[in-house]
């Protein structure tokens, strides 16, 4: 069992940014992650950071605590010039970086770039051919390759991930294309639940969904051969129904936790306290979740 968090970059990093990471070090977490987005729903009009400059700081000040993506996506990133940052940030690190990975949205990074908003087919088909093609140029000197929405020619990437044969990709995904990919590419596989029961569905359901999602995973990692068991399961928090309600004290964390943990899930990432927004959690029972958490789900 492992417990993360999720710091979204909302900070100037000499005005508290860079001590949400050192903290989240500090208090055990197995990894920080952070969203990969140039604006995020209610956060649209005040500060937002960029993805790979922050996981860099925070590199360079952090010195355990794995890093990572929750998650990238295709909406404003091209496989070529993706897998040069995560090379690089991999070594900065010293081979601590794990790359979520998923398909995208309908938010404000759909259209930043001044296209129409994709359809999920259309998500769906360039995530197809993204994530092979980042899985080659991670792991290949040279790559030229020509698809029907990407291109490399001759693109070089010595002297590739310190992590090897390359850094951990966690694909988040609930659909069957998706889960296919989890299945060949994936060393993690992540979701946040079934939105459609976000805000009228019940925790009972939420979990009941999830086993389903479990099973899907299990029979697209059989379809190709693959034990379903080398996979971690990360769970994002924050998106099932009663989202407060995770963070509302040890004893309800641990409830949570509980539940999801017997479905078979590894990992589970909580967002790290932000005041007045819909992250506002208690800063004492988010350290006290992150110290004690653990070890009262193990008794």
């Amino acid at each position: 069992m492992r417990l993360s968090t999720v710091i979204l970059p909302v900070r100037p990093w000499h005005k508290g940014g860079r001590d949400e990471w050192l903290r989240a070090e500090r208090l055990g977490f197995h990894t920080a992650y952070t969203y990969d987005h140039l604006s995020w729903r209610s956060f649209r009009d005040g500060p937002w950071y960029g993805a790979v400059p922050t996981l860099t700081a925070a590199a360079v000040v952090t010195e355990r605590l794995r890093l990572g993506t929750l998650v990238t996506t295709p909406n404003f990133r091209h496989p070529v010039t993706l897998a040069k940052d995560l090379i690089s940030l991999d070594d900065i690190s010293g081979g601590r970086i794990t790359l979520g990975i998923g398909a995208g949205g309908t938010g404000f990074d759909a259209t930043a770039l001044g296209q129409e908003a994709w359809t999920a087919r259309e998500r769906a088909d360039r995530f197809g051919e993204f994530v092979p093609l980042l899985d080659r140029l991670l792991t290949e000197d040279s790559v030229t390759y020509e698809g029907t929405f990407y291109s490399a020619v001759e693109a070089r990437n010595i002297p590739g991930c310190v992590q090897r044969p390359r850094l951990p990709f966690a694909v988040a995904a609930t659909g069957p294309r998706g889960l296919k990919l989890a299945a060949k590419h994936g060393q993690a596989w992540v979701t946040t639940g079934d939105p459609k029961l976000f805000e009228a569905g019940t925790p009972e359901q939420s979990v009941e969904a999830l086993r389903g999602q479990m099973e899907k995973l299990g029979k697209a990692c059989v379809d190709i051969g693959r034990d379903v068991a080398d996979l971690d399961k990360i769970l994002l928090t924050g998106f099932t129904p009663e989202p407060g309600r995770v963070l509302e004290s040890l004893d309800a964390f641990v409830d949570f936790a509980g539940k999801h943990f017997e479905l078979g899930f590894t990992e589970i990432a909580v967002h790290a306290p932000i005041p007045d927004s819909d992250f506002a959690a208690d800063q004492a029972v988010f350290e006290q979740i992150a110290t004690e958490g653990l070890a009262q789900l193990a008794r």
